[in-house]
């Protein structure tokens, strides 16, 4: 079906409708499982780790109309650039192909377009080439006669000949130049000269010159010809120009030409519907565009050289809302009126801090706006206060390029900020009265988005102060333009990453408030009592639910996201507000990531998947006695199919304390439980948002890809594990790392290494341990700290000294800061370095801007100070950063972890 949609996309586009039949993904079905799969021997990470991922979009912008009978997503099949615009009709069950590249370029200038089509040029070509110097570099090592230096010719080649080029175009515009000049020259000594010679003189003057002029040219000619000679004979001795000169032009060509985001075609960005129209309005690069969901057709709103976005429909859908960084305006489809929404936002006690717009929140009616503005607290000083030095080696001396970061003993320049609730209709260019102001400055202030009851009388939004541990949630009347009152209000202990999980929100009837708070361990939905600030909660038990989808239109029943049934998949659940009771929406075992639900509440729209089937946009529809599930689009390329040689088994291992850990396994053939394999171990362990390394739709390239080729090719045992410190398992997990980061992690480390020695057929002197990012600081931690419990380890791009890294994260999951002074410090890696005893790869991108490489460096120093120099590896990217990505990629990067592993930990027997 692929094929399929590519090849309508080609012959239709021009009309901007290309129908699609739904649903798309079992049309490949059969021709997916007739790629036969490799055999393990026959598997190798140049395939596995191919300059093209297998994997392709996930559809996004996911919108349903009001009547809930489109869906409008922005998706575009594997292999093409951009993500356009797609409607399906649920009535017909037929999507349709809006927006594509033939059609959007009628709206871009010509020379966007010859960049577009140059640039996808340039990426395919250097894909193709990347998997070919793999491949070759590949066979080389088995001993194959293979040129490695095939590509690096034909480069400096073509770069020769556009030099020459060059040269004869500058050779060209000098001559038409000096030409230009000697003719100029001529024409004024023309000009000048008397005619005082007879037209006999002339004749016999000119013959005696013509004779001087051919005696001239058999000189010159002669001439020439010797030095032609010479010529030839130098070349026979010499290199036109030095292999090391080419190669330099070379780098700077390539660094020129370098690919950035720009230069591909984009597709759509945001999309919003109209309220009572089956119609909606899409931003394409800056401008926007309104599209008639019935015939397809389209409409350019703008054309500006200013980025507008998209705000909302006006309350009866005769013009729209947008914004630029400064404005709101309101425009009529009609009469083509533009008016301004909002007078320039003017700090009240400062006349000289004009506010700019972070973001415009319209209640659904489309009567009222909720503006949120900030201006820095010093123009001047605006923005991270530390520069960090990051070294870049590419040139011929190193030079530094400079990143703004903010650590723990930084002073704070939070910019104040303003909350404006005002009429869309309001005519006014006086100065709005803030509804809520934050003075801004050294501190920690979050607020949350705002959002209106269904009706538009009110509005909510909460507020995080991390210095006083204080979480407040507001409601205001939109009417009286009046401070919000605080409804609840809670002092410490509030669970991580608050105020955007706590999202308050009203019921559609406007009568509840809900907000997911984390009160008993768990992030879940409580309904907010406004007259005595209490919580009660709406669901019974030990698992996240930290999404609130949305609600049915009799406030009855509630949409949340949560892993109930399972830790490592997030499903759809509708909730009975009265009874707390729920329901499963989903497919067992996907996790849903992006999810929307139409103003009904009988609609959801989520992109989910899992390990046996990659995720995929899917169409719930909510029956009277059942639930209908539908696949809308076909991702990914189906080539997966043959080298996806292992799916993983779960397994759960209950650690000292009596938690229970999560984890899966990949088994390598005839395995067996009494087995002594060597085996690796893949764990992060570290908090942020919902984050953690067992879920069912996640193919890491380390965790899962690199574990099932070890399985598969060497007959490994490889372990991906969630220790204590993840987020999604609840506060106690979440919560772990606060002042004693690593050590609840390694425990449970020591706990799964004595599991699989016992359960899994691992031999517990060949096990080894990696992480990336916390999991490289992780990874040294236990190392250095548990030293007899693996036999080896490769730690990726490790915050080894936690001073150094960014506030917003060290502050709310390492321990309190102190800006006085670098308190962090105390949980370094540098003294613990001591304690290493077996063999430890470490692994940076030196120009990474996340982690710092100068923490490895340190860490490489102090090993070095402790006499671990026979223990200790580095393995740098040059011009890596945190996902490493510029010399090293993922095949290189996994080839050596490979070869580190088999040295190390030896072979399966």
């Amino acid at each position: 079906m692929k094929k399929k949609i590519i090849a309508l996309s080609i012959s239709l586009m021009c009309s901007g409708m290309i129908g699609l039949s739904a649903p798309l993904a079992h049309a490949d079905a059969k021709a997916e499982a007739a790629i036969a799969k490799l055999k393990p021997s026959e598997l190798s990470l140049e395939q596995l780790y191919r300059s093209k991922s297998y994997m392709g979009k996930a559809a996004t912008q996911l919108r349903f109309s009001y009547d809930a009978r489109f869906l409008a997503y922005a998706w575009n099949p594997f292999g093409e650039e951009g993500n356009d615009l797609y409607l399906h009709d649920s009535e017909t069950g037929k999507t349709t192909r809006i927006t594509s590249p033939a059609v959007m370029k009628a709206y871009d200038a010509p020379e966007d377009w010859d960049r577009f089509e140059k640039k996808l040029q340039q990426k395919e070509k250097e894909l193709n080439e990347r998997q070919a110097k793999a491949e070759a570099q590949a066979a080389y090592l088995r001993g194959e006669k293979v040129d490695l230096l095939q590509w690096e010719r034909a480069a400096i080649a073509e770069l020769k000949q556009e030099l020459a080029a060059k040269k004869a175009r500058d050779a060209a515009s000098k001559a038409e130049k000096d030409a230009e000049a000697a003719k100029e020259k001529a024409a004024v000594a023309a000009m000048k000269s008397k005619k005082n010679i007879s037209t006999d003189g002339n004749k016999e003057k000119t013959t005696e010159a013509k004779t001087e002029n051919t005696t001239d040219n058999t000189t010159n000619n002669t001439a020439d010809n010797k030095q032609a000679s010479k010529l030839d004979d130098a070349k026979k001795n010499e290199v036109d120009k030095e292999l090391w000169e080419l190669r330099d032009e070379l780098k700077k060509k390539l660094a020129k030409e370098k690919l950035k985001n720009t230069d591909l075609y984009p597709g759509i960005e945001n999309l919003v519907w109209a309220k009572k129209s089956q119609e909606l309005i899409f931003q394409y690069r800056g401008d926007l565009f309104r599209l008639q969901a019935a015939t397809g057709q389209i409409e350019r709103l703008s054309k500006t050289d200013k980025v507008e976005r998209i705000v909302s429909y006006n309350a009866d859908d005769s013009g729209y809302l947008y914004m630029d960084d400064k404005r709101i305006y309101a425009a009529s489809f009609n009469d083509g009126k533009i008016r301004q929404l909002n007078p320039e936002l003017i700090h009240a006690d400062d006349v000289d801090k004009k506010y700019g717009l972070n973001s415009t929140v319209l209640s659904e009616d489309k009567q009222w706006m909720a503006i949120s503005a900030a201006v820095p607290a010093d123009p001047a000083k605006a923005g991270p206060s530390r520069q960090v030095e990051i070294m870049n080696y590419n040139d011929r001396f190193a030079t530094a390029k400079k990143v703004g970061r903010e650590v723990s003993d930084d002073k704070r320049t939070v910019p104040a900020s303003a909350l404006y609730i005002r009429r869309v209709s309001d005519e006014s260019m006086r100065q709005p009265v803030p509804v809520f102001t934050q003075d801004g400055g050294d501190i920690w202030f979050e607020m949350s988005r705002v959002s209106f009851s269904k009706d538009a009388s009110q509005y909510t939004f909460s507020t995080w102060e991390r210095e006083k541990e204080l979480l407040r949630i507001y409601v205001g009347k939109t009417a009286d333009n009046q401070k919000p009152k605080i409804v609840f209000e809670k002092r410490g202990d509030v669970g991580h990453e608050v105020v955007d999980v706590v999202a308050p929100q009203f019921t559609p009837d406007g009568q509840q408030l809900i907000a997911v708070l984390d009160e008993q361990g768990y992030r879940q939905p409580y309904r907010i009592n406004t007259a005595d600030g209490t919580a009660t909660a709406l669901l019974k038990g030990n698992f996240e639910a930290h999404q609130i989808l949305g609600f049915t239109p009799d406030s009855k029943t509630m949409l949340v996201q949560a892993n109930r049934d399972d830790f490592a998949a997030m499903n759809i659940f509708s909730v009975q507000l009265a009874s707390g009771e729920m329901t499963a929406l989903g497919k067992a075992g996907d996790f849903h990531r992006t999810t929307t639900v139409a103003e009904n509440g009988k609609k959801i729209a989520s992109v989910a998947g899992q390990w046996s089937s990659r995720p995929e946009l899917k169409l719930i529809q909510l029956g009277a006695d059942k639930v209908q599930s539908s696949t809308l689009t076909d991702s990914h390329d189906p080539q997966w199919n043959a080298v996806h040689l292992i799916q993983p088994e779960r397994f759960s291992f209950t650690n000292r304390h009596g938690d229970k850990i999560e984890a899966y396994m990949f088994k390598p053939q005839q395995w067996s439980s009494s087995d002594k394999r060597p085996a690796v171990v893949y764990t992060y362990g570290g908090p942020l948002g919902d984050r953690h390394i067992i879920e069912t739709d996640s193919f890491q390239a380390t965790a899962y890809l690199f574990g099932m080729y070890m399985a598969a090719k060497h007959g490994y045992v490889t372990v991906a594990v969630d220790p204590r410190g993840h987020s999604n398992y609840g506060r106690k997990f979440s919560d772990a790392n606060w002042e004693q980061v690593g050590k609840p992690q390694t425990e449970d480390l020591e706990d799964l290494a004595k599991y699989m020695q016992k359960s899994l057929g691992v031999d517990g002197k060949r096990i080894g341990l990696t992480g990336w990012s916390f999991g490289g600081f992780q990874t040294q931690y236990t190392m250095y700290t548990s030293p007899d419990v693996f036999a080896a380890g490769i730690a990726g791009a490790g915050p080894t000294e936690w001073e150094n890294y960014n506030s917003w994260y060290s502050g709310r999951t390492i321990g309190k800061v102190d800006r006085s002074k670098p308190n962090l410090r105390r949980y370094s890696l540098l003294p613990l370095t001591v304690g290493l005893k077996k063999p430890l790869m470490l692994v940076h991108g030196m120009q990474d801007p996340n982690v710092l490489y100068q923490d490895t460096v340190n860490v490489y120093r102090a090993l070095l100070e402790n006499g671990k120099e026979s223990l200790v590896d580095l393995f740098l990217d040059p011009d890596g950063e945190h996902g490493l990505g510029g010399a090293i990629k993922p095949k290189a990067w996994h080839k050596k972890y490979e070869s580190f592993f088999l040295q190390h930990l030896g072979k399966a027997r």
